[in-house]
């Protein structure tokens, strides 16, 4: 089972209050229901589809009819479908599906910060989709029929700041969050506590795997400049030793070469340490940079020379 129909299975089995149930409702039939002479809503998930029927039942006092048919996909999964041969327009009508203005519902459909919720969560159920963060990248969506349905949508979600964007996909549209701590936002938005702690776990794991690996490359690239500016004085100090200019150093400039020399690959720190340990002068890294440095400026005048 994908990640969605895990969420999607957890959200359908909320108990809501009734006016979030309508509001749920037409979220649900506004996405994926088809209003001819009687309503039908189609889905492949049948979570989905239990939720809808249940809702029916519950709000309107009838059993609506339901089929399942073989889907003719790849995977050829089973395909629910409701029909609602009664009441249609009063449902309609209570639902605010009979309208023109791209069918953007009433605003008593979404009156509250409730009834938002409650239209996001059946917009999920309807037609949204998140990838699983075990397996790719973050990602949350949802697909509309029309542009002025995608801003209304996107609008709804940024009232609780989860930085929704939208963009056109072939004639349809696509709305879309891509944080990760956005899309753990939605998925408390809707209640859904078990998803949402699996979603954290895999998320906190990530986070921690990605700040260990960016250490190691910090470090890494620490260990390749010690190295680096190692090998760079040991060039500076055969340079002065070819033409025999060693002994001519001020002794604790020499002395900072020959410990180069001995100790070729230790880091400029490390190599105060020892010289300090070794001879029983304290030396700081400072100290150390200052002597390297006498030796570099010596080293270039003689490549001039």
């Amino acid at each position: 089972m994908s990640y969605t129909s895990i969420v999607k299975n957890e959200v359908s089995k909320l108990k809501m209050e009734k006016a979030e149930n309508i509001t749920e409702l037409s979220s649900i039939i506004r996405n994926i229901g088809k209003i001819k002479d009687n309503i039908q809503i189609i889905s492949e998930n049948s979570s989905v589809a239990r939720r809808v029927f249940s809702l029916i039942k519950e709000l309107y006092y009838f059993t609506p009819k339901i089929i399942v048919r073989r889907g003719y996909n790849f995977h050829k999964n089973y395909i629910y479908i409701i029909e609602i041969n009664q009441k249609k327009e009063i449902i309609l009508s209570d639902l605010s599906l009979i309208q023109e203005n791209d069918n953007i519902p009433k605003t008593y459909i979404y009156a509250d910060e409730f009834l938002m919720k409650a239209y996001l969560r059946g917009l999920f159920l309807a037609c949204g989709s998140i990838n699983d963060p075990k397996k790719s990248q973050y990602h949350l969506e949802f697909i509309v029929d029309t542009l002025e349905y995608a801003k209304f949508i996107s609008n709804l979600l940024n009232k609780f700041h989860l930085n929704s964007k939208y963009l056109k996909r072939e004639s349809k549209y696509m709305i879309y969050v891509k944080e990760a701590e956005k899309i753990s936002d939605f998925l408390k938005l809707m209640n859904a506590t078990n998803a949402l702690f699996y979603y954290e776990d895999i998320r906190i794991y990530r986070e921690r795997k990605n700040m260990t690996n960016r250490l190691n490359n910090c470090e890494q690239a620490n260990v390749d400049k010690i190295i680096e500016t190692a090998h760079q004085q040991i060039k500076d100090i055969n340079k002065i030793k070819k033409i025999g200019g060693l002994d001519l150093l001020d002794d604790k400039v020499k002395e900072a070469a020959i410990y180069r020399l001995k100790y070729p690959e230790v880091s400029l720190i490390e190599l105060s340490e020892i010289i300090s340990l070794e001879t029983g002068k304290n030396i700081s890294k400072s100290g150390l940079y200052h002597r390297f440095q006498k030796i570099k400026n010596l080293a270039a005048k003689i490549k001039e020379d």
